[in-house]
């Protein structure tokens, strides 16, 4: 794979960077609500993920942005101008898509140069522009190349450089990583990243996929049917999850019995804080995360382990407590060495605040 060439010229942004705002939008397609009053900004230059499962909305409100699709109620904004009606070749966004999408009878260069042509911009000015884009994302010596003699990664490429020779104000990418593999996908991403920050474009980026969210993005936006659960900083989302729902779905989230008391639980022997929302039954579920579980061998410990999963440098433990349930808990390789099936364990949390759910049947 072609690694950028950090030595390549910048170009600079047409305009500073854009202000996004989603106002209370609404979409319904028969009966099925895809957005559900979506209030959301997208600050100047930042890259936001929308993330959610299949369904949730976030491409829908991607393709609101881009004048794809109009809302039965609400508003999009961008620099506070209401763009909710403005038709999409008057949005001033680029787009790129997950299928690439290029013109199969044009070489990458012309492919990239084809925005710049239908605004009559002079053959030398956008050819120009599309080599320099192309020198941009590592293709400088790709320009005569027709789509089918480029690799995935090498069309995602000139795609993206498409939607930038416009030098538009709002950059939407709409899971454009997923038809690539492994490894493609993870050096593309970094390099994608990289390129948003150096043109400091504000960039709306739609992802199924939550490490792809997690290190790409400044803040991620969780959607849940057609409405947003959390929007914060991808530390603060794994760490500090606002719903049982983002808890779930962003990381690997274990549910441990518990039983409230005012403002704390017992759970595991003993009572921790809660964090955020406190559910009206006295029977919950803790949610913990499997770095916050310790798991250590005694003979007369009253859970199970049950398998374990080798991660590199940490251990996977899933352990069966006395109850039933299971918990997954990673430890440093060299702790885990005698975790082994069947072996007797003591299962305890830290002392800090916990996030707490009404329990599930």
């Amino acid at each position: 794979m072609t690694v950028l060439d950090n030595t390549a010229t910048t170009p600079e942004p047409a305009t500073e960077a854009a202000t996004v705002e989603f106002r209370r939008l609404r979409r319904e397609f028969g009966p099925t609500v895809a957005l559900d009053g979506l209030d959301l900004t997208v600050r100047p230059g930042e890259l936001l993920a929308l993330l959610g499962p299949s369904g949730c909305g976030k491409t829908t409100a991607l393709r609101m942005l881009a004048g794809f699709e109009h809302p039965d109620s609400g508003e999009v904004l961008v620099d506070g101008d209401d763009v909710t009606r403005v038709p999409a070749h008057r949005r001033d966004a680029g787009m790129v898509f997950q299928s690439y999408s290029l013109f199969p009878h044009l070489d990458a260069l012309d492919n990239v140069a084809f925005g710049l042509r239908m605004r009559k911009v002079r053959t030398a000015q956008r050819r120009s522009r599309a080599a320099e884009l192309l020198d941009l994302v590592g293709l400088a010596d790709k320009g005569a190349r027709f789509p089918h003699q480029l690799s995935g990664g090498q069309q995602q490429r000139v795609a993206l450089a498409r939607a930038l020779a416009l030098r538009p104000r709002v950059l939407l990418l709409d899971e454009p990583l997923s038809a690539l593999d492994a490894k493609v996908r993870l050096t593309l991403r970094e390099e994608i990243r990289r390129l948003q920050q150096e043109l400091g474009i504000t960039t709306l980026f739609v992802t199924h996929d939550q490490e792809e969210a997690l290190s790409m993005a400044d803040r991620v936006a969780v959607m849940r049917a057609g409405r947003l659960e959390q929007c914060a900083a991808p530390a603060e989302l794994y760490g500090r999850p606002a719903t049982a729902f983002v808890a779930g779905f962003v990381g690997t989230t274990s549910r441990i019995p518990g039983r409230l008391d005012g403002a704390s639980v017992e759970v595991l022997g003993r009572r921790l804080p809660v964090d955020g929302r406190i559910p009206a039954g006295a029977e919950v579920d803790v949610l913990v995360r499997p770095e916050s579980v310790r798991v250590r061998a005694e003979d007369d410990g009253h859970a199970r382990v049950v398998a374990t999963s080798f991660l590199g440098a940490a251990v996977r433990i899933t352990v069966r407590l006395a109850d039933g349930a299971e918990v997954k808990a990673d430890l440093p390789a060299h702790e885990a060495a005698e975790l082994t099936a069947g072996a007797a364990v003591d299962v305890s949390l830290p002392d800090r605040p916990v996030l707490v759910t009404e329990r599930t049947s």
